[in-house]
């Protein structure tokens, strides 16, 4: 029984079957709601436990708050907790299924019970009736000894008026008195005998009553259990139906929450693109000049070398460009000490149940994100030079972007998103492992972490091959 559970009152049969019909017009209620819930729910795959699961389902709605990254929070949190509630449901629905059988089957009990209470008071009515029968006859035999008694008394040993038992005899011989003396006396004594049957059947009599009174006692105890378990079955299934209820609604709510803001979502998503391919451009651009002068100056140095080896009578082979190197000549580090990669680089393909925005089953993850608490030092992964630092209108918020120049060939870009802070400015030279801002939840972010990029050669890359 629960601690908001009042104790039930001591139940007769006729409430247990009451009980018991309400029970079963509750359950039928249930199955059939439950049964138009189930046919409009979308589940997802849960793995074999329920900590499997929980943490199966927190991850499908962290990639669906992930895949709106760039996209205005609440609705990033809508959809998320859209997947959620649809991962819950099935669930939910379960145990609801559970709760109905517990019902049913405490209502069995109960029913059980107080059928075994009605043939037990049966059986009382009939013990009882036989008890006052045979206190009745064993009145009767008392009252029948005390007038023979009362006679022989009188008359000396052997009554004198015989009639009492046998009639008028009409003055018949002292023979035939003396045979009904001895009939009176066979008489008397078959009626003490019928006495001692009787004291002994109602001795038996009333150790049944005690009997079934003590199983009655015991029975009403089960039965009033039964029915307080029954009712914390039946509180506990209304509980899971007002939960699967709480669902269902939710996720209506959110889905056609999600599908009015689908066009303004898509626009926001639109503009988002053709800021990022900005950056990208950007990026590109000034790839391209630093390439263009670093060939320049590689090409200057190889004919200053040629003119010298001329100069000498030497024949110099002509200038040519030398492939590109491999990029973890950058030596680049992480931007941060000891904290998890919580997502990862690559297509994030838009969950099962869940609207798709960009309108091609996913969009590609430009980057990785640190689960970094708000606060957090970052820290610039290689030297270079800051050419943009501050509010940027690309959805990351506060940005840190800083150029690393071209080394052997290769030109790379890091850019670090949604933080609280920057502690540089446009044009400055860092270091590498040089403190560059502080972790925050800032541009289009749901909570507080980091998404860092690496452009190498103006292509997004995936950080994890160059760290």
């Amino acid at each position: 029984m629960t601690s908001l559970q009042r104790p039930a009152p001591k139940p007769g049969p006729a409430r247990l079957r009451a009980a018991g019909r309400r029970s079963r017009l509750v359950s039928a209620t249930l199955a059939l709601v439950l049964a138009a819930s189930m046919g409009a729910s979308t589940p997802v795959a849960f793995a074999d436990n329920l900590e499997d699961q929980q943490a199966t389902l927190r991850d499908e709605a962290a990639r669906v708050q992930h895949s709106l990254e760039f996209v205005d929070s609440r609705i990033a949190q809508a959809a998320s907790d859209l997947v959620l509630y649809q991962g819950q449901l099935p669930g939910a629905q379960q145990a609801l299924l559970d709760a109905q059988g517990r019902v049913a089957s405490a209502v069995k009990e109960a029913e059980a019970l107080a059928a075994r209470v009605d043939l037990a008071q049966q059986n009382k009515a009939k013990i009882t009736q036989q008890l006052e029968t045979d206190q009745q006859k064993i009145a009767d035999t008392k009252k029948l000894i005390g007038q023979i008694a009362t006679q022989a008394y009188k008359s000396g040993g052997v009554p004198s008026n015989l009639s009492l038992f046998f009639g008028s005899n009409n003055g018949g011989s002292l023979t035939d008195t003396i045979d009904l003396a001895d009939q009176a006396m066979r008489s008397q004594n078959s009626a003490m005998d019928k006495l001692t049957q009787q004291n002994a059947t109602n001795i038996n009599s009333r150790a049944r009553l005690e009997a079934v009174e003590a199983e009655i006692k015991d029975l009403k105890a089960k039965a009033d259990a039964a029915l307080a378990r029954e009712q914390a079955a039946r509180d506990e299934a209304e509980a899971q139906k007002a939960q699967v209820d709480k669902l269902i609604a939710d996720t209506t709510r959110l889905d056609a929450e999600l599908q009015a803001a689908k066009p303004g979502i898509q626009n926001q998503l639109a503009q988002v693109k053709a800021q990022q391919d900005a950056v990208a451009a950007e990026i590109a651009e000034r790839d391209r000049k630093l390439r263009e002068a670093w060939e320049a100056e590689q090409r200057r140095i190889a004919e200053a070398a040629a003119a010298a080896a001329r100069a000498q009578g030497q024949a110099k082979p002509p200038y040519v460009p030398a492939p590109p190197g491999n990029p973890s000549a950058f030596g680049l580090r992480s931007p941060f000490n000891g904290v998890r990669i919580s997502s990862g680089f690559g297509w994030r393909a838009t969950p099962p149940g869940t609207i798709d925005f960009y309108g091609q089953g996913g969009y590609m993850h430009t980057g990785i994100d640190f689960a970094a608490a708000c606060g957090t030092p970052v820290y610039a992964a290689a030297a270079g030079t800051v050419y943009s630092a501050g509010w940027a209108n690309d959805g990351g918020g506060n940005n840190v972007k800083i150029s690393h120049g071209v080394v052997q060939g290769n030109s790379l870009t890091t850019i670090y998103y949604h933080n609280v802070s920057v502690t540089v400015s446009p044009g400055q030279q860092v270091s590498q492992g040089q403190l560059i801002a502080y972790s925050g939840t800032t541009g289009n972010s749901t909570g507080c972490h980091s998404h860092f990029e690496t452009w190498l050669n103006s292509r997004a890359v995936d950080p994890m091959g160059l760290l």
